[in-house]
């Protein structure tokens, strides 16, 4: 069905989540059995007044989470999606991740909702570096300030270029795919319902259920996202 789906849309989006990534054996960060979360409470740490109140242990955390990035790569998955882009199959995506796999594997209409681990800029000047500073401990600006990772902290609202982007696409759509999303972190989780109120087909593939499967034209659970995007590319 989704292969039809595809091939009967004109304008399709792909909306991601943790579940892309850790295809990847990127952890997520987010589930409570994994050790960066459970060691640290990510509301008290990746926060404005973390940054601004205790940025040594900012550091250190960020540090630990840029080496994790580092450490994977884009996965079979990522590569079929940016080809699917340079084909006119799909047209955009949406990603709530922060690693960068997107654009590592040649996508090109990314809406990064989260921002990115991949760079820092200087939370006084602004000015944009490399991620590879943390990797070398090399935490501030030639002007002094500190360099932070790009991302969304808690405490901010999500980039306004990315959220116009994303929103702009979502409503195009005729087709709205979200791959590897609980759908429960807003407002992120509004794009699928904006999508479905524009008329577009929403499918739906997460290794659990969720609380927007009742929207969905098609669920589909309990299996990997590259195998699914193999057999489609097939």
């Amino acid at each position: 069905m989704l292969k039809n789906f595809l091939n009967e849309a004109k304008y399709t989006v792909v909306f991601t989540g943790a579940g892309m990534s850790t295809e990847s054996g990127l952890p997520d960060f987010r589930s409570s059995n994994q050790g960066l979360w459970r060691k640290k409470d990510p509301s008290k740490i990746a926060s404005t007044n973390a940054l601004n109140e205790n940025v040594n242990e900012f550091i250190d955390f960020y540090r630990e989470r840029v080496l994790g990035v580092k450490e994977y790569n884009a996965h079979k998955g990522h590569y079929i999606l940016a080809d699917w882009e340079k084909r006119g199959i799909i047209q955009s995506i949406i990603t709530q991740n922060v690693d960068g796999f997107h654009q590592q594997a040649g996508s090109k209409r990314v809406a990064e909702l989260h921002g990115t681990l991949q760079k820092l800029h200087c939370q006084k000047c602004g000015k944009v570096y490399d991620s590879v500073e943390y990797i070398n401990q090399e935490y501030y600006c030639s002007c002094g300030g500190v360099l932070r990772p790009s991302i969304v902290l808690f405490g901010e609202t999500l980039p306004e270029e990315a959220f116009q982007f994303a929103l702009t696409e979502t409503e195009k759509a005729d087709l709205f795919i979200v791959l590897g999303s609980s759908l429960t972190v807003t407002p992120a989780n509004q794009f699928p319902l904006i999508a479905k109120e524009n008329g577009a087909k929403l499918v739906i593939v997460n290794q659990e259920r969720t609380e927007m499967d009742r929207y969905a034209d098609l669920v589909i659970n309990e299996r990997k996202i590259g195998s699914i995007l193999k057999e489609l590319d097939g």
